[in-house]
């Protein structure tokens, strides 16, 4: 008797995350993975195009990470971080401090991307409760997504990811990355109005809303006015810190740093679960109190874990690098020589390029958005050229790891030409 495949155990247990079950499609069966290559269990290669939803910085398999997290395990696997404290939290904590823009003193752990973001809403509305005047609205950015738990979902934007649940989510109030003057005066009235909590927006790159790449003087114009009125500004930098848009951290671009940052994804290179949410001591100083009522209630049972404490340690070593900036650098000029060819195609559109991000559109005509049905058929012929990609719908990106070598970044740019050149051009 045939011992079932993987792909079919799979289908008989599993639930994957953002995949129509209806559709059939069978999920790779990965057996390993080294450098910036993912391997099947036949032994097929492919280019891990996309970082493996963009958190794995340097590579799969780092020699050093593993280390990291080898040592570790055989001190200390985890303890409660509620009343304990250990090394690796205080350690990657004063590294991160040392090397985030100016302003931020103080480290919250959680697990993800999503858990950060909840953390910072719920740190910007009870600040205002321990003041005794109460502001419970949040603002953020048109086509955002800040994560699929219902804190992140409410300040993401509504569309086919929430629409199920928009009934329980709160409401959020919505400007545009042009802040023009009519954003920015219903902007002021909102703050002026003594109800804003806080200001939510990824800086620089919108990540699952388009990939859309905006100027950060936007972002100036409504702090300025946040500030004015003490609403508390919130950077979800989960995409866009440790490099990923051009400087190391998106939120440098900006004239006056956010009050609370909050990042995940490459903080572990994609290793091991883990998230902050970063504050300075206005954020933090709200919640001091002989009063136990005004106590931050909230935490993860694996919060600051020890292990993934300790590889986010060694991953920082790597990014802080010259050699890691170098190969920065090198495939940012790499996506922008691609970028200018790829624009000469009648068949594709917006074509962006932010730090290791490029990015562009291919038009379609009313098969546009996340649902496109081109996604399925991107997917197929890139792994044809032994690319993995996984397509916005009829957006196409790649954020690969930064140890692409140079001749695989010239098979990913010369895959990116060949799909642009089959394209039918719009009618």
């Amino acid at each position: 008797m045939n011992r079932p495949s993987l792909q079919q155990r799979d289908n008989s247990v599993l639930w994957h995350p953002f995949t129509q079950a209806g559709l059939r499609q069978l999920p790779l069966p990965v057996a390993a993975a080294r450098g910036s290559k993912i391997i099947l269990e036949d032994g097929t290669e492919l280019i891990d195009a996309i970082s493996s939803w963009w958190c794995c910085l340097h590579g799969h398999g780092r020699r050093e990470l593993i280390e990291a997290a080898s040592t570790q395990f055989k001190k200390l696997d985890h303890v409660l971080f509620a009343g304990c404290t250990h090394e690796p939290a205080v350690a990657l904590a004063e590294k991160l401090i040392k090397i985030l823009p100016a302003g931020f003193s103080r480290v919250f752990y959680s697990d993800n991307g999503s858990t950060a973001v909840e953390v910072a809403i719920k740190m910007g509305v009870q600040l205002w409760a321990n003041q005794g005047a109460p502001r419970t609205g949040i603002i953020a950015l048109e086509n955002s997504y800040h994560g699929d738990t219902f804190g992140a979902m409410s300040a993401g934007a509504r569309g086919i990811f929430v629409s199920p649940f928009e009934k329980l989510l709160f409401e959020v109030h919505r400007v545009s990355t042009r802040a023009d003057q009519h954003d920015l005066a219903r902007f002021e009235r909102l703050c002026q109005s003594g109800s804003i909590a806080a200001f939510i927006f990824e800086p620089r790159v919108q990540g699952a809303g388009g990939m859309i790449v905006y100027d950060t003087a936007a972002i100036d114009r409504y702090s300025e006015v946040c500030e004015r009125y003490g609403v508390i500004t919130i950077a979800d930098e989960v995409m866009t810190g440790f490099g990923r848009t051009g400087p190391d951290f998106a939120s440098s671009l900006l004239t006056r740093a956010p009050d609370i940052i909050c990042l995940s994804k490459g903080l572990t290179s994609g290793t091991l679960p883990l998230a902050v949410t970063v504050c300075g001591e206005k954020v933090f100083e709200a919640f001091i109190s002989e009063d136990h009522a005004r106590t931050f209630f909230h935490g993860h049972t694996y919060t600051a874990n020890p292990i993934a404490c300790s590889v986010a340690l060694a991953s920082l070593e790597l990014f802080l690098t010259a050699e890691c900036s170098a190969s920065r650098q090198r495939l940012e000029q790499a996506h922008r020589r691609c970028a200018t060819k790829l624009e000469s195609s009648p068949a594709i559109e917006n074509v962006r390029v932010s730090g290791t991000l490029l990015a562009f559109d291919c038009v379609t005509e009313g098969d546009s958005g996340y649902l496109s049905k081109m996604g399925r058929s991107v997917g197929d012929f890139f792994r044809t050229k032994g690319i993995l990609l996984r397509p916005l719908g009829n957006i196409i990106y790649c954020l690969p790891p930064y140890c692409l070598t140079e001749s695989e970044t010239d098979h990913l740019h010369s895959a990116l030409l060949e799909f642009a050149t089959h394209l039918p051009p719009a009618t």
